[in-house]
């Protein structure tokens, strides 16, 4: 049997297995309670697999670990085991057990209407929803790229036909079975990622081009030394940390993984996410970025054609992989793919929905209905990616961009809210316009070319909880209306919400 033929046999196995999942799922999804929190039912293995998939897709394995490893060499390995302490453990950790009571108690669907609740603003629920769907276009769209990479070297097809495949395989999931058969899909793209990511150290470690392990860290050791790559010179330290740091803690403002904790059954299963999902990330991450520190023994001095985004598809080709290893890597890589995709159109469209429609302009809406309306989002959320993905933006770039615009609006007054009654409307105002302006308008003033992107992410992330703690105790000091006190968010219901306005449910 023939190269391709063995690889496509693999993928097509995967493509019905998700099928099913989607179809199965789709009996239990009508309602929007079902459709984007599950029935807050999930337990810790499904909950934590999901937040690993949606949090690490084919832009880490294709983008950030190949242009990591180009850059840093073996230090690249740092950025995986900082995504696993930083925003895997800690995150859990912090945000997890927190979010998932809030949101329950007060039926929280979407980070707008958390920040509705709990600053009382209307504004800021419609223009936290404004932002993520905008901005998680081109977070989605990094994405399609990173997959089209792949395929292109190792499958020798047309990179557009592979994004449609992928856009095609997220809007089935997503459509017919909404948050349940995602969190599913993931479960099982999740175990594939494992497996898939060890079996690849392996064969990339055994290789010729490294020659095992102690060889192969030696072999990149020396070249570090000869090219000047060892010891860090300052501006290259800095992007490396301000790469771990947007990477790791950009994730507890992103929507899409703060949704996952909304859906956990209890805080036991909290606890037990927590291991699981640490773990998860030190196999795949730490996994990704190790093979990606070896770039240059494949590589050389010489970028491949087509830029950083290559580097990694031209060294599994390089690797002499088994054909039936390459459909299980082209797998693992479309499970990515198709579980951070699913997060991130569930995320942007549902809160469309929720927070736009059925929030602002069309109260009365059924949940039915705002349910079908989600799943016509998810579409034309689907078929706008895959318009940004034709855009020659590279992989790392683009996601950093989407990345450090959401992060720095929403971490801060997302993650103090849990913890500090004493941030106020005024506060999280300050400190949700300043992350973003910190964030979007250099990248903007760039043309979204600027190679700085993390650098700006990570002053944003800084900056909006300094601006969310001085201007919250100067509103509160100086008597304004916007520095009030909501200690309703902490003790309160969502009847009780309801009965006082009238439009959340």
């Amino acid at each position: 049997m023939s190269k391709e033929a063995t690889i496509w046999i693999v993928i097509a196995i995967y493509a019905i297995f998700m099928v099913v999942i989607g179809v199965v799922n789709s009996k239990n999804s009508g309602g929007m309670a079902s459709f984007t929190v599950g029935g807050r039912n999930a337990g810790a293995w499904i909950s934590a697999l999901s937040y690993g998939t949606a949090y690490f897709s084919a832009v880490m394995f294709i983008g950030y670990s190949g242009g990591s490893g180009w850059s840093y060499g073996l230090y690249a390995t740092l950025v995986g085991i900082g995504n696993a302490v930083f925003g895997s453990l800690l995150a859990w950790m912090v945000l997890a057990g927190r979010t998932r009571e809030v949101t329950r108690r007060l039926k929280i669907k979407s980070m707008p209407q958390l920040f509705e609740m709990r600053y009382q603003s209307n504004g800021m629920k419609i223009f936290s929803c404004i932002v993520i769907f905008i901005f998680l276009l081109p977070y989605s769209a990094s994405v399609y790229k990173g997959l089209t990479s792949v395929c292109s070297i190792l499958l020798n097809i047309d990179e557009r036909v592979c994004m449609i495949m992928i856009a095609v395989a997220s809007a089935v999931v997503l459509v017919l079975g909404g948050y349940m058969a995602t969190l599913k899909a993931d479960f099982v793209q999740g175990i594939v990622m494992m497996f898939g990511v060890a079996a690849l150290v392996v064969m990339v470690v055994i290789c010729p081009q490294v020659g095992g392990l102690t060889e192969g860290v030696r072999r990149m050791s020396d070249y570090m030394k000869e090219s000047g790559m060892s010891p860090m010179s300052s501006q290259t330290a800095l992007s490396l940390v301000a790469t771990i740091l947007m990477t790791s803690f950009g994730t507890w403002g992103l929507p899409q993984m703060v949704h996952k904790y909304y859906g956990i059954r209890d805080d036991r299963e909290v606890k037990r996410g927590t291991v699981i999902s640490t773990f998860f990330a030190l196999l795949v991450a730490g996994g990704g970025y190790f093979i990606g520190s070896f770039s240059h023994l494949f590589c050389g001095d010489t970028l491949p054609e087509g830029g950083k985004d290559y580097i990694i598809p031209n060294m599994l080709n390089m690797a002499g992989l088994s054909n039936i290893l390459i459909g299980i890597v082209l797998v693992l890589l479309i499970s990515a793919s198709v579980s951070t995709l699913s997060s991130i159109t569930l995320t942007a469209c549902s809160t469309v929905a929720m927070d736009l429609v059925k929030g602002k302009i069309k109260p009365k809406m059924s949940d039915s209905h705002v349910a079908m309306f989600t799943r016509v989002l998810c579409l034309v959320f689907v078929i706008g990616s895959y318009v940004v993905a034709n855009y020659p933006t590279p992989i790392l770039e683009m996601m950093s961009y989407s990345w450090g615009i959401i992060s720095g609006a929403f971490l801060a007054p997302y993650a103090i809210a849990l913890y500090w009654k004493g941030i106020n409307r005024a506060g999280a105002w300050a400190g949700m316009l300043g992350g973003f302006l910190t964030a979007f308008v250099p990248v903007a003033i760039s043309g979204f070319t600027t190679p700085d992107g993390p650098i700006y992410a990570c002053l944003a992330m800084i900056l909006s909880p300094i601006l969310c703690v001085v201007v919250s105790k100067i509103a509160s000091k100086m008597g304004w209306k916007s520095g009030e006190r909501n200690d309703f968010f902490y003790t309160g219901t969502a009847e009780e919400w309801r009965a006082a306005h009238g439009y959340v449910k």
